[in-house]
């Protein structure tokens, strides 16, 4: 099963704890469409970043994908202009679809080589002697996303390997051949687990344990050891990694982590991305329900809300 369908299933169980509030969600998440086929961003124009959310949601959500979306990827070509996250935000929104155009496919396939490091990790920019925890993800998303076999999953752990931080997390990029960078974060932490589990593999103890050390007292995840507030993107994805690592909150910690989601939520049907963030998005209204999902899935049936 590909990350993106284990995500999926995962969000679509968020309803279980959102009862009728599913309806305002999913009405705010059809008000996201332009007439182009595009998602909006946070300034109201179409953007491909954004669309592969609208998609997710109205999937997790069971609502009709507009049929003007096909239209609005095609737009893309081959998505030669586009960078190595946005070809990957390509690749993942066709997956959605179906039907792709072969040309468009090899064209995605064969932009994905370059990124390939000298040490058999995947970096965000082609020629790279390193790989990287995100570039290994995206690339990896973005293979599974095109039907393409992944690489060996011993080769991606021995490159991801030298972004380990010192702390048991992963930082996004060493710092040199030997030095370990000191702090790692919740993200490039995410996508190192991500990567290894695409691949048939998992992490240690000692990642998940760093993971669980970063939820905060409010319930919520920091992005990094020093982050002054947790946000619901580090909360999602911290929540999916654990789950990929088959580690389940306790129920007192999940009940103060519902907590922090909700404190996000507004009667918008919408989520700010955390506490200072002023604007709502089909973005962090996706994060919402994967975090809603999968602390709903550690629920026992009779605590659902």
């Amino acid at each position: 099963m590909s990350l993106r369908v284990e995500m999926l299933q995962v969000a679509r169980a968020a309803q279980r704890v959102l009862g009728e509030s599913s309806e305002i969600i999913a009405d705010f998440a059809a008000g996201q469409w332009n007439a182009d086929g595009g998602t909006r961003d946070r300034a109201g124009a179409s953007d491909l970043y954004y669309t592969v959310f609208g998609l997710e949601a109205a999937l997790a959500l069971g609502q009709p994908i507009p049929a003007t979306v096909a239209g609005y990827l095609r737009g893309f070509g081959t998505g030669e202009d586009l960078s190595f996250v946005h070809r990957g935000c390509l690749a993942r929104t066709w997956s959605v679809l179906g039907g792709i155009d072969p040309a468009v496919r090899a064209a995605l396939v064969a932009s994905i080589s370059p990124h390939r490091a000298k040490d058999g990790g995947y970096a965000l920019w082609p020629g790279e002697n390193v790989g990287s925890a995100y570039g290994a993800y995206l690339a990896i998303a973005a293979l599974q996303d095109l039907g393409e076999p992944l690489p060996d999953g011993n080769v991606i752990a021995a490159s991801l390997a030298t972004t380990r931080a010192a702390d048991a997390g992963w930082a996004n990029q060493a710092i040199g051949p030997v030095t370990l960078v000191p702090q790692g974060t919740t993200p490039a932490t995410v996508a190192a687990v991500l990567a290894l589990h695409a691949c048939g593999m998992q992490a240690d103890d000692a990642c998940a344990q760093w993971l669980l050390a970063r939820q905060h007292q409010s319930g919520g995840f920091l992005a990094h050891p020093s982050a002054p507030l947790p946000d619901l993107l580090s909360t999602a994805t911290a929540l999916h990694a654990l789950a990929c690592l088959e580690v389940v909150l306790p129920p007192e910690r999940v009940e103060l982590a519902l907590d922090f989601v909700d404190t996000l939520w507004t009667n918008a049907g919408a989520f700010h991305g955390h506490w200072a963030d002023e604007a709502i998005d089909i973005e962090y209204t996706y994060y919402g329900l994967l975090a809603l999902g999968h602390l709903a899935l550690m629920q026992p049936a009779e605590a659902v809300r």
